[in-house]
C-alpha cells in the first residue's frame, strides 16, 4: 500500500492567527511550520501590560475553544470589566454602562499569545527567522506547485502550501496582490500607567474597572484596564501627516516628552477637561518612567482598500491582517484572524488523501476557493462597519455619536 501523503505545510506569522492555525492543525494530526521575525518572547515580557483584545462568541471564543483553552482563557481575563464609559472633552459622561450587553470578556494580547505558543510542540514556530524572499514554482516533472522561502540566514526551505498570517505588510501577500496598505488619517500613540490602585486612585475612579471613550475634536483618549493593575491610554490624534512625528519635530522623543505638545496645542488636547488631560499626562510620563529613553509608541493607522480580493494561486492563501487589515475602530481585526485559522483548518483537514502534490493540491482547490471567498465577503462587511465607525468616532462630536450608538443599543434589547 502506498504511503499516505503529508504536504509540507508553512505559516509565516506567529501573530495571533498563525499561532492558532498551527495549533487547531496540530490537534487534527496536520504538521505545520510557523516562522515569525520577532525573538522568542521571555516570560518576563509576556507579563508586561499590552493591548486587550475582546474575544467575541462566534469566532475568537470558538477558537478558544476548540483549541482546548477555554479554562485557561478563563484564568486569563478579569483585568478588564466589560463595563464601558463615554465621556466628551469637557469631562461630562454622556453613557456609562457595566457591560450587561455585551459577551465579549477582554484578554490582554500577551496572556493569549502565551497561551498558544505554550500548547505548540516544541520547535512548531521557528522564532527570529527574517524572511528574505518567497517564490512560486512549477516541478516540470510532476506539475506540482512548490513554494520556496529564502531566510536572511541564507538557509532556504520549500513547501506545498504556505499561508501567510504575517500581517500589514504581508511578504506572502505580494505574490498574490499588487494591493499595498494606506493610511487612514489618523495615529494612535499607546502609554501604560501601572499599579494605579495606591498610585493614583483618583483616575481608578475616573476610568473605572473597564474601558473609557473620551472623544471631540476629531480625536479621543481612549483606555481600558489591564494586568499589573494598570490603565493602559491610547492618544487617538486626526492628522493627514502620515510621518506625524516628523512633521512636528517628536521623531525620537519620549512619551514624557510628547505629552507637552499633546496638551499644549489647540488641534489636540489643550482645551480638553483637566482630569482628562491628567489621565493622558500621567500615563506617558509613567510610560517613560518604566522605560527611560524609549521613544514614545506612536502607530500610523492602516487599512487595505475595502473589498480587497485575488487570484486563486496554487499553494498559497492569506489570513488575518494580511488578507484584509482595517482599521481598529470595530474590533474585530482579531476575532477575524482568529476566524479565518478556524475556518483555514477545517477545510485543511477534510482534503481527501491523495499519493502526491499535485493530487492533494488540486484536492485543495476547490475548498480554498471557498474559504477565500467566505473570508472576504464577511471581512468586507467588517472593514465597511470599521471606516463607517471611525467617522463617528473620530468626528467633531465624537462622544455624542458613540453614546447615541450605546443608547439605541439599549433600546434595541428592551
Amino acid at each position: 500500500m502506498m504511503a499516505k501523503f503529508q504536504p509540507r505545510i508553512a505559516i509565516v506569522g506567529g501573530g495571533p492567527s498563525g499561532l492558532s492555525l498551527g495549533l487547531l492543525l496540530f490537534n487534527r494530526g496536520v504538521q505545520v511550520t510557523i516562522y515569525e521575525l520577532r525573538k522568542e518572547p521571555t516570560k518576563e515580557e509576556l507579563e508586561k501590560p499590552s493591548g486587550m483584545l475582546d474575544l467575541h462568541e462566534e469566532s475568537g471564543q470558538k477558537v478558544i475553544r476548540e483549541c482546548g483553552l477555554w479554562v485557561d482563557f478563563q484564568a486569563a481575563i478579569g483585568d478588564c470589566s466589560e463595563a464601558c464609559k463615554v465621556i466628551d472633552s469637557d469631562g461630562t459622561v454622556l453613557h456609562a454602562d457595566e457591560g450587561e450587553l455585551s459577551s465579549r470578556p477582554e484578554i490582554p494580547r500577551h496572556a493569549l499569545l502565551k497561551m498558544l505558543t505554550g500548547s505548540l510542540p516544541e520547535g512548531t514556530v521557528k522564532w527570529n527567522h527574517k524572511i528574505t524572499a518567497i517564490r512560486n514554482e512549477i516541478e516540470s516533472t510532476t506539475g506540482a506547485t512548490k513554494i520556496i522561502i529564502d531566510f536572511a540566514s541564507r538557509e532556504s526551505a520549500t513547501y506545498d502550501f504556505v499561508v501567510g498570517a504575517d500581517g500589514a505588510w504581508s511578504r506572502v501577500r505580494k505574490l498574490l496582490s499588487d494591493a499595498i496598505p494606506f493610511y487612514v488619517g489618523a495615529q494612535f500613540l499607546q502609554a501604560t500607567a501601572s499599579n494605579v490602585t495606591s498610585n493614583y486612585p483618583h483616575l481608578l475612579e475616573l476610568n473605572g474597572p473597564g474601558t473609557v471613550m473620551a472623544l471631540g475634536g476629531r480625536n479621543g483618549i481612549l483606555t481600558h484596564r489591564g494586568p499589573q493593575d494598570s490603565i493602559r491610554v491610547y492618544a487617538a490624534i486626526t492628522t493627514p501627516h502620515e510621518d506625524w512625528l516628523g512633521n512636528t519635530g517628536l521623531m525620537g522623543k519620549t512619551s514624557a516628552e510628547l505629552r507637552e505638545k499633546l496638551v499644549s496645542d489647540d488641534s489636540l488636547f489643550k482645551t480638553w477637561a483637566p482630569s482628562l488631560q491628567d489621565l493622558l499626562t500621567t500615563a506617558c510620563d509613567e510610560q517613560t518612567k518604566d522605560n527611560p529613553g524609549q521613544p514614545a509608541e506612536v502607530l500610523p493607522i492602516y487599512m487595505l482598500p475595502i473589498g480587497h480580493r485575488w487570484e486563486f494561486k496554487t499553494g498559497l492563501t492569506l489570513i488575518g491582517d494580511a488578507a484584509h487589515l482595517m482599521s481598529p475602530f470595530a474590533g474585530e481585526g482579531v476575532n477575524l484572524a482568529l476566524w479565518d485559522s478556524l475556518d483555514l483548518a477545517h477545510m485543511l483537514a477534510a482534503v481527501p488523501e491523495a499519493t502526491e502534490a499535485a493530487a492533494w493540491q488540486a484536492a485543495l482547490e476547490p475548498g480554498l476557493r471557498g474559504f477565500e471567498e467566505k473570508m472576504l465577503a464577511r471581512a468586507q462587511e467588517k472593514a465597511e462597519e470599521s471606516s463607517q465607525n471611525k467617522e463617528v468616532m473620530l468626528g467633531e462630536k465624537g462622544a455624542q455619536g458613540m453614546a447615541a450608538f450605546f443608547q439605541q443599543a439599549y433600546q434595541q434589547q428592551e
